[in-house]
């Protein structure tokens, strides 16, 4: 399935860990945004894996699931992919 990762994480030390974490999953498509193929296990170590990086009262990270159906429905405009 499609995992669409985005974060926004306070701390530049914590941003760069997390960034470089996502890079082993997936493709960055924004800034702080990533598009995973992953399954359910993979989803759960790289949450895991995340989550101890994760300052829980300054950071946030969400992780949107989509169907397959949905991901081929996915539009973009402009540049296809991130920096």
């Amino acid at each position: 399935m499609v995992v669409v990762v985005s974060y926004d994480i306070v701390g530049d030390r914590r941003r760069v860990r997390i960034c470089n974490k996502l890079k082993d999953y997936g493709r960055r498509v924004q800034y702080s945004v990533f598009e995973c193929n992953l399954d359910e296990r993979r989803l759960a170590e790289l949450a895991a894996e995340l989550s101890a990086l994760l300052n829980v009262r300054q950071d946030s990270i969400r992780f949107y699931r989509l169907c397959e159906r949905c991901a081929a429905r996915v539009e973009v405009r402009g540049h296809p992919a991130g920096p």
